[in-house]
């Protein structure tokens, strides 16, 4: 098999990764064979490259693997000139390696999952593959249950505590739209893919350079993902959450209290609990188990005409089909300050949708779709915070966030609607103009207001610096009718258990093994995933 890599196309020579002919053409062409030549090509990265150097058209990128029919055939000369091409190379097929089998053995305890999102779904799913029949406690409910009761909260502002976009099965990333797109490099995350792929998932995250697979196909992914668990032998509890940890004397595992009432024994948890159980992480740290106040970020949520985005990546491309909705990522920092801001979770063709867990709260996040249809763009835009700005205490970031959630509830007021405000009007130092640049999308609803009555200084200036600078980059950015929705604050975890980085497990506390996003130790879907998975291998390497 032989690899193309960073092979650039213009638009106007690029092809469908499904066009098999087309594809055979292009892989011809660049080794310098005749077609026929060509017995197979698998697209294994695609991306999309708008940066238009001196002129240049846009290009797509593709990584192709190549498998040649009578390979012998190829002469000796261009064989030889295929050795000096550094964009060349031989490559095997891609494997994913087995899960090691590790039956439970006869009398010995099941290991616990605490939580079903990304994290403790991939620690369940290989333990299940092991053979471990693990026991998963989701706090919250089913993926349909809790789908049903998000509408509600949206369409009526009766907020359920255990089953919103935070807590439920799937996690809080069924609900923003299921981007794949990581900045880890690890090789599990192939077998996160192909597991992603068989609950149903579109076959392109195999080969997209940001795949993602939409909020209303990724319902059915997880549920597919939890009957797989299942069949493997594990179980899945909903409405259970996890109120207590007991530890043994010397500091392990002993068991689970569940629902302040069930005592369940165990030697092994799995905590995979997600960046809002601060109810579970407020109990974690009082039984004594080893945390940290982390830096993280906030901010608003910004959006714009998918249109405008779209226009200003791809210019007279704009349209083609074979295009997908264009997206962005920008980044400032103040050179007095040194504070940065950035853009996040960018959702093409999404909505900004409600996403608190607590009463009295407002929380915003972005979600889009499969087709990314809406014709919003909308995506974060976050300002790093940090204990110098919050404290040192292990809640005090925790504390900051709660804090600008209930005062965005106050401003949006009092009844689950978000404050809006104009960028031209924030950046003017004035409020109330509802001279939209688009409807803003969030619901339960939102009221004109000003959005530093809920968000300290440090972030606003932040802002304020950063929303003509991204102008610059994205013509229409910073139009003064584009609205921004508060707050942004549950970007990733405000503390972080402490781990071992061989094992796995909790500082002082063997058996216990803090997973992904909510124990400060991942970022997305993608890396709470891989964690999720490396946690339960650790494990399972103990026990051969």
């Amino acid at each position: 098999m032989i690899r193309i890599s960073n092979l650039a196309v213009p638009l106007r020579e690029a092809c469908a990764p499904t066009d098999a002919a087309a594809l055979r053409q292009l892989a011809a062409k660049r080794l310098g064979l005749p077609v026929q030549m060509v017995e197979e090509v698998t697209v294994m990265r695609q991306a999309v490259d708008a940066r238009r150097y001196h002129g240049a058209p846009l290009q797509f990128i593709y990584v192709l693997d190549v498998a040649l029919r009578d390979a012998g055939r190829v002469p000796k000369k261009r064989q030889a000139k295929w050795q000096k091409d550094k964009q060349l190379s031989m490559v095997a097929p891609e494997e994913v390696p087995p899960v090691p089998q590790c039956p439970l053995a006869a009398g010995a305890l099941r290991p616990i999952v605490v939580g079903f999102g990304p994290a403790g779904m991939f620690a369940a799913l290989t333990l299940a593959r092991a053979g471990q029949q693990p026991l998963v406690l989701e706090r919250g409910q089913d993926v349909d249950t809790r789908h049903r009761d998000i509408a509600q909260f949206w369409r009526t502002g009766v907020l359920k505590a255990d089953s919103n976009v935070q807590f439920g099965e799937g996690g809080a990333g069924t609900f923003s739209d299921g981007k794949l797109t990581t900045r880890i490099n690890d090789p599990h995350m192939k077998d996160v893919i192909e597991a992603f792929v068989a609950a149903g998932a579109p076959e392109e995250i195999r080969y997209l350079h940001k795949p993602h697979i939409g909020t209303d196909i990724l319902r059915t992914v997880v549920k597919n993902l939890r009957q797989e668990v299942i069949r493997l032998g594990g179980e899945v509890r909903f409405g259970c959450c996890v109120t207590e940890l007991e530890l043994a004397a010397d500091g392990r595992v002993a068991a689970v209290i569940v629902n302040g009432e069930e005592r369940i024994p165990a030697s092994q948890v799995f905590m995979g609990i997600g960046h809002s159980a601060r109810d579970t992480y407020r109990m974690l740290y009082a039984g004594g188990v080893a945390m940290e106040a982390k830096p993280f970020a906030m901010g608003v949520r910004i959006e714009h005409p998918q249109e405008l985005i779209d226009r200003s990546q791809y210019g007279a491309d704009v349209g083609h089909p074979l295009l997908p909705m264009a997206d962005y990522a920008l980044t400032w920092r103040d050179r007095v300050t040194k504070r940065g801001c950035y853009s996040f979770c960018m959702c093409p063709g999404g909505l900004v949708v409600g996403a608190t867990s607590e009463v009295h709260g407002v929380v915003t996040n972005g979600m889009s779709n499969y087709h990314r249809d809406s014709g919003i763009a909308n995506a974060a835009l976050l300002v790093q915070v940090g204990p110098q700005d919050f404290g040192t205490g292990v809640f005090d970031g925790m504390l900051l966030q709660e804090k600008l959630e209930h005062l965005a509830f106050q401003a949006g007021g009092g009844d689950y609607r978000a404050p809006v405000q104009t960028v031209g009007d924030f950046l003017a130092g004035r409020s109330g103009s509802t001279q939209f640049l688009t409807t803003p999308t969030y619901q339960p609803g939102v009221k004109a207001a000003d959005l530093h009555s809920c968000l300290p200084r440090y972030i606003t200036d932040a802002l304020a610096g950063a929303l003509p600078a991204f102008g610059r980059r994205i013509p229409g950015f910073d139009d003064p009718g584009a609205v921004m929705t508060g707050v942004e604050s549950r970007s990733s975890a405000p503390c972080r258990i402490r781990r071992d980085r061989q094992t796995f497990e909790a500082e002082h506390n063997a058996g216990l093994y803090p997973l992904g996003e909510g124990a400060g130790y991942a970022g997305g879907i993608m890396s709470a995933a891989v964690d999720g998975m490396k946690a339960a291998l650790a494990y399972l390497a103990t026990q051969k």
